[in-house]
């Protein structure tokens, strides 16, 4: 063979005149004769193999040159043919490199072979892939349509692929580099094939799951041309260009890198892609966009796979931690988390890995006060995995969870969320008991603590004597000890030696034996006494000659001298050294053991400080997260949910309180938020575990009477919405848990009382869904809890009137026949004896089982009128009876009412609480007969009514049928449709309550006057609760008639504003609502009386007073004026839940179309009135709450306009910054901007205090940003004005608009002038009014009612929205 084949780098190039010996194309053959070379081809590849292909090159060419006009059977047959020629080669070469007579020429024949076979299959491979990419689109998305089909017919593109692939690489992963000299590859054949590869991983399909088998064979095609065919650097570099391009390629990218560093040992590609990364610039990485994007993801999906091999490169992208590309920081940190939790953690570290750790967890803590809020929250997240994979260390619990717990006040949502998500992680893997609280720890701690400190003291104490050892005392005498063994050896004058003669030595005397002689001169030495020690040393040998220590001085050199006083003061050894110490006066195992002790006890107080610095930031964290359970956000509320759900699960203290909280969110209007406090609530007490049904029975019971013991009557009716739907989803655990209850209510079982009362009132939630499980242990709850022992507890009897109140209609709301018992039923007997009993006695919980006992007496029974009635007398009759026994006699119902003149007599014959119990009796009655009258009595005359017009109809002809239709029809058009019956049926019950229930042969009318004699004459009745039943039972009276209602609502009022007792203004508050509702015309000239107390000194009375008003307002009962300021007011209370209600009433009327944008100025007015007194900072609080609500760019228009002209109107500095400051508040657009410009002349000449200049300034501020180049031009020129007359003022500025406007001042001003003089007429008469309210002080005279000439006299008539009178059940 004289020619070579050279891979072009583009195919056109191959029809081209070549160089020498290199191989071009001869012919290109027509579309229409290419089957039947294609069937040569075949042939020839059937009879010489894979060679054919250097025959049969030209027509393979030629299907590429012509692919576009080809038949789809074409380009299949060729694909078949090439494939089937590598898939050849690649079983013969094996045979052929290893053989020992493979020629120079079979080589160069083989290599042309592979080459060719290779350039064809790869070009018409991409060929083939562009088709089916752009069929794919062109075809793209019906419902049903079958994926995965090529383009034109290729039904099985995508195994097709798959076997290219696999035939590459089964030719690639021999040894073929022998076949090109010196073994080096040419780049040509290596592009080749990695752009077929990357061309491939372009499809927008490919990182899908069904795509699986074509990715991993691109990979294992790719890491063997990085392994054996050096293309390292060309894949790192391709890597991040096609991410630059492809966004979806970053998981198939991250795979591919983890595949080729793992399994084929190329590590370096993860340096070289993340080095490539690194380096790009923050500026680059913004103008990239979506490449950004895919190298985040690429990162995070690759720390996922080899966070280990991404260690060693961390520091280059570290560097992007400071960039702009927030995209880019959260990768990063997503990264360091990997690595922190899969490789930097455990106790095992070594010191570089632990530095990297700190320094890791350092990086990350600084992120979560990120300037982006999508860092922030991503980090939440990693922290999050870190704790629930136990990878953060201890010591950094505490800081962690601090800064958990500061992001829950995050604006935002995603933050908060992941927030959440974090503490619930801190609380489900704590290594510290969290069923204990902050204050349950605060008294081991003080304990511990001062034990510690006792130990520390002790310690100190017992300090021990520096000891020192024998050889370093020697080493430093030895010096000095020689110059006096030196010196005492030498021959001395004799006056010395006189005078040593004289010295402590010469009277010396012999020692017992040796060794103590030993220790004396041990004892010189210690003592710096060297003379004396050397002379009692050289004495001592010729006291002692045969002892071993002093046998060596038999000579006496200086150096034998100081080796035996060495022996003697080191000793032999060590325990002889040990003997010669001076004694220590602690043992050295006792210290030891002590300073373990010290230690332990210390990290006992170190384990309690961190224990209870962790339950104060759960407890933080537990009281802002159940505050989070009301916001408007679904997302935030579900995981304060779950949080709530953690807590408990994992029994932490306080967890009740969330659980509790949550639960009136069942009665949410958003779908997702009920269902996930209902499933919660199904999760913590409705799934119970146990290995039998019983065992799952009482833990239920058990749960569930826990979460009802002490609960508000609030949470039990929420509670009943899930319990009913428990016992109505037909549970197999229904029936037991219905019997333990009634084993538990009838003390078959041991329980508590409380216990007692959960019980009775989870079988009451029972009952609602069905009937029978009270109705048909009626007798066992009377005798139970209504029998003889009823007065030993009123509570589990009103919980038992409440249980059986759930088998009424009122409760069922059943259609058909009322369900009533006869009034000689002994439940009625056992009620009205307790209450009557109860009368007499002084009992705090008589009152609200009376309550409920009046309330089940006129759902169920028949004629509770009647019943009452005689509930009434007997009272009355017990009442003076008590009274006879004190010394009166012979007293009727009448005569209780003389028997109060005398208050003196009063005092000592009738018990106040007795007759308080009286009165409130006498009102419940009153309330729930008016009640009875107007809702059983008019739906049963309705009920009969139908029957009778049904029975009618029956009766009647298919003729009258037909005339009855067409009356029926004009009735419809005209709205006169059972109008007139239902008017009757008002009309009487309206009569029978005015006429009939007051009369003087009715019981109730006895006590009115009573009522009123004790409300009016505070002075004389002065016992709280006295006052207390009598005002709330006039109130109820008054519900009776509009004449009742006329009659005492001065003194009502009067009690309102004057009564010493916050309960009794909070009651009368809640009863003047019912009233204002009920008979809207007569309460609506004191509606200014109702709102002042919005202003009472009492929390509890403000905040009864905002959910009246509430009430009345949203449901349009109330018309809304400026009168609504008194509850602006309240956005600053210091109580947070009356701040919360009065913010909840805003929430609500901004619902309400225009209402807060009409009273905005006069709440303006009202709250920068100089005597009102209010901060600036009070008021800019409040304001700012109430302009969010203004989002219509008209409304903010008109609000311009309207305040600007409000300046003419305000006479002070401070109400001129006032309002100043509500226009900066304002969402100006161009129009708002427009009108304030308009307006100039209004606001101009107060522009010389500052409190008017800069709120205007920061408006023109705001404008600006974002503004036009034009718009931006009228801002500057506006402020340009603005500053002029701010710093040389109004008469100093000349401006060619305001030459135009000088005609109009004058107009303004007389304009502004005639304005003035109704207003200061308004003013007056407003202080006139306020003046005469604040004069109305308490006093204590037996007459306390208004005067008439304080009644208001001036009434707006309010049409009732529906023809009957409304109630509040």
């Amino acid at each position: 063979m004289s020619w070579d084949f050279f891979v072009p780098v583009c195919v056109g190039d191959l029809v081209k005149t070549g160089g020498i010996n290199q191989y071009v194309v001869q012919d290109v053959v027509p579309a229409k004769q290419l089957p039947s070379h294609l069937n040569k081809f075949k042939m020839g590849l059937r009879s010489q193999g894979p060679s054919c292909i250097l025959e049969h090159f030209d027509t393979g060419y030629s299907v590429l040159q012509h692919f576009n006009s080809l038949e789809l059977g074409v380009k299949e047959d060729t694909l078949e043919l090439l494939v089937k020629v590598v898939s050849d080669l690649a079983i013969s070469l094996p045979t052929a490199l290893t053989s020992t007579t493979f020629s120079a020429a079979e080589r160069k024949e083989k290599l042309n072979a592979v080459k060719m076979s290779v350039f064809l299959l790869c070009k018409l491979t991409e060929s083939l892939e562009s088709v089916s990419y752009r069929q794919s689109i062109v075809t793209a998305p019906g419902k049903g349509s079958k994926k995965g089909k090529g383009g034109e017919g290729l039904l099985q593109w995508d195994s097709e692929r798959e076997r290219v692939l696999h035939a590459l690489v089964q030719l690639l992963q021999l040894d073929i580099r022998s076949l090109w000299s010196l073994s080096l590859v040419e780049e040509e054949f290596i592009s080749c094939v990695t752009c077929c590869c990357y061309k491939l991983l372009e499809n927008p399909t490919i990182s899908h799951v069904k795509n699986k088998p074509t990715r991993d064979c691109i990979i294992h095609l790719l890491g063997l041309l990085i392994t054996k065919y050096n293309h390292l650097l060309g894949a790192s570099v391709k890597v991040i260009q096609m991410l630059q391009h492809f966004e979806q390629l970053s998981s198939v990218f991250a795979q591919a890198v983890s595949v080729w560093s793992t399994e084929y040992g190329v590590r370096a590609i993860i340096g070289e892609v993340i080095r490539e990364i690194g380096q790009k610039s923050s500026e680059e990485l913004a103008r990239e966009g979506s490449g950004v994007k895919a190298f985040a993801s690429f990162l995070s999906e690759l720390s996922g796979l080899v966070p280990e091999l991404i260690i060693p490169n961390i520091s280059v992208l570290i560097t992007h931690l400071e960039g702009e590309s927030h995209t880019m920081r959260v990768a990063v940190c997503e990264v360091l988390g990997e690595i922190l939790v899969r490789v930097l953690c455990g106790d095992g570290l070594d010191e570089s890995g632990r530095a990297d750790r700190d320094r890791f967890f350092d990086i990350l803590q600084e992120h979560l006060h990120d300037t982006h809020s999508h860092v922030r929250a991503r980090v939440l997240q990693v922290y999050t995995r870190i704790v629930n994979s136990k990878a953060l260390p201890l010591c950094r619990y505490s800081e962690v969870m601090g800064l958990a717990v500061g992001r829950l006040m995050d604006k935002s949502i995603n933050a908060v969320k992941s927030a959440i998500q974090l503490l619930a992680a801190f609380i489900a893997h704590n290594p510290y008991s969290c069923k204990l609280s902050s204050a349950d720890l605060k008294k081991p701690l003080e304990t511990e603590t001062a034990k510690l400190r006792e130990m520390k003291e002790k310690l100190e104490g017992k300090a021990p004597v520096a000891v020192i050892k024998a050889s370093e005392l020697w080493a430093a005498m030895e010096p000095e000890l020689l110059v006096t063994v030196r010196t005492t050896l030498e021959p001395t004058s004799k006056e010395e030696e006189e005078n040593e003669e004289g010295g402590e030595v010469e009277d010396e005397k012999p020692e017992d034996d040796d060794r103590a002689t030993a220790v004396k001169i041990a004892q010189y030495l210690r003592v710096n006494k060297y003379r004396n020690a050397v002379k009692l040393c050289v004495k001592a040998h010729s006291w002692f000659p045969e002892s071993e220590m002093f046998a060596s001085l038999s000579t006496v050199t200086p150096e034998n001298l100081m080796d035996t006083l060495g022996l003697i003061f080191k000793g032999k050894n060590a325990s002889d050294a040990n003997q010669n110490l001076p004694p220590t006066p602690q043992k050295e195992g006792e210290k030891e053991g002590d300073e373990g002790d010290l230690k332990k006890q210390e990290m006992l107080v170190q384990y309690l400080r961190n224990m209870e610095t962790f339950s104060l930031q759960v407890e933080q964290a537990i009281s802002v997260i159940n505050n989070m359970l009301y916001l408007k956000t679904t997302s935030v509320v579900q995981e304060a949910v779950q949080f709530c759900v953690t807590v408990h699960e994992f029994s932490v203290a306080n967890s009740v309180s969330g659980v509790r909280k949550m639960l009136p969110l069942v009665w949410s209007t958003d779908a997702a938020i009920k269902d996930a406090v209902v499933q919660a609530y199904r999760r913590l007490y409705l799934n119970p575990q146990g290995d039998t049904v019983r065992v799952k029975a009482q833990t239920l019971v058990d749960s569930l009477s826990e979460l009802m013991v002490d609960a508000s009557l609030g949470t039990i009716q929420c509670l009943e919405e899930i319990v009913q739907e428990f016992f109505g989803s037909g549970s197999n655990l229904q029936s037991t848990v219905i019997q333990v209850l009634w084993e538990r209510f009838t003390g078959k079982r041991e329980a508590s009382v409380l216990h007692k009362r959960a019980a009775v009132l989870l079988l009451g939630m029972a009952a609602r869904a069905e009937r029978e499980v009270v109705l048909s242990n009626l007798d066992t709850l009377c005798s139970v809890a209504l029998g003889e022992k009823v007065t030993e507890d009123f509570l589990l009897a009103r919980d038992t009137v409440i249980t059986i109140c759930s088998i009424t209609d009122h409760v069922r709301q059943s259609k058909g026949a009322p369900f009533r018992l006869p009034q000689d039923h002994q439940l009625f007997t056992c009620l009205t004896q307790a209450v009557a009993d109860g009368v007499v006695m002084e009992d705090p919980y008589w009152q609200s089982f009376m309550e409920q006992a009046v309330r089940l007496i006129y759902f169920l029974a028949e004629s509770p009128d009647q019943l009452c009635s005689r509930l009434l007398q007997r009272s009355a009759r017990l009442l003076l009876d008590q009274i006879a026994e004190g010394g009166e006699v012979n007293k009727d119902v009448g005569q209780i009412h003389d028997a109060s003149q005398d208050s003196n007599d009063q005092e000592e014959q009738v018990n106040c609480l007795c007759l308080a119990q009286l009165l409130a009796l006498c009102g419940c009655v009153a309330f729930w007969q008016v009640s009875h009258l107007e809702r059983s009595v008019s739906a049963e005359l309705r009920r009969r009514r139908g029957e009778t017009e049904e029975r009618e109809e029956k009766e009647k002809g298919p003729g009258s049928k037909a005339k009855l239709a067409n009356e029926s029809a004009m009735e419809e058009e005209l709205g006169l449709i059972g109008a007139s019956a239902e008017d009757t049926e008002a009309e009487l019950i309206r009569k029978i309550c005015e006429t009939e229930l007051l009369a003087e042969d009715n019981l109730l009318s006895a006590f009115l006057p009573l009522l009123v004699k004790v409300c009016s004459s505070p002075g004389r009745y002065s016992h709280p609760q006295l006052t207390t039943a009598a005002c709330l039972a006039l109130s109820q009276y008054m519900m009776i008639s509009p004449s009742v209602c006329e009659d005492n609502i001065r003194l009502i009022f009067t009690v309102l504003e004057r009564s010493s007792l916050p309960v009794v203004r909070a009651n009368s508050i809640i009863a003047l609502g019912d009233l204002t509702v009920r008979f809207p015309n007569i309460l609506e000239p004191w509606t200014q009386n109702l709102y002042a107390r919005l202003s009472d000194e009492v929390p509890s009375v403000r905040q009864t007073a905002v959910t009246v008003l509430t009430q009345l307002v949203l449901k349009d009962v109330l018309k809304v004026k400026g009168q609504v300021s008194e509850v602006a007011v309240l956005l600053i209370d210091p109580e947070p839940h009356i701040t919360s209600l009065a913010l909840n009433f805003f929430n609500e009327l901004a619902t309400k179309d225009n209402a807060i944008y009409n009273l905005l100025p006069d709440i303006i007015s009202r709250l920068s009135d100089p005597e009102r007194g209010m901060s600036c900072e009070d008021f800019n609080t409040i304001m700012k709450q109430l302009f969010s609500y203004i989002t219509k760019e008209r409304q903010t228009e008109s609000l311009v306009e309207k305040l600007c002209q409000r300046f003419r109107t305000a006479k002070t500095e401070r109400q001129w910054c006032d309002l100043a400051m509500s226009l900066s508040l304002l969402s100006m657009c161009e129009r708002g901007f427009k009108r304030l410009q308009e307006c100039w002349e209004c606001y101009s000449d107060k522009l010389t205090e500052s409190g008017v200049y800069q709120p205007l300034l920061t408006i023109t501020a705001k404008l600006r940003r974002g503004a036009k180049p034009q718009f931006k031009a009228q801002i500057d020129d506006f402020e340009k004005r603005l500053t002029a007359v701010h710093t040389r003022g109004l008469e100093n500025v000349e401006s060619p608009e305001m030459e135009e406007n000088q005609g109009e001042e004058g107009t303004s001003e007389t304009t502004s002038s005639r304005t003035l003089l109704p207003t200061r007429g308004r003013q007056k008469r407003r202080d006139e009014i306020l003046c005469r309210n604040v004069s109305l002080s308490f006093s204590l005279p037996s007459d306390a009612v208004m005067a008439e000439s304080e009644t208001p006299k001036v009434t707006t008539p309010i049409s009732r929205t529906s023809r009957r009178t409304r109630l509040r059940n």
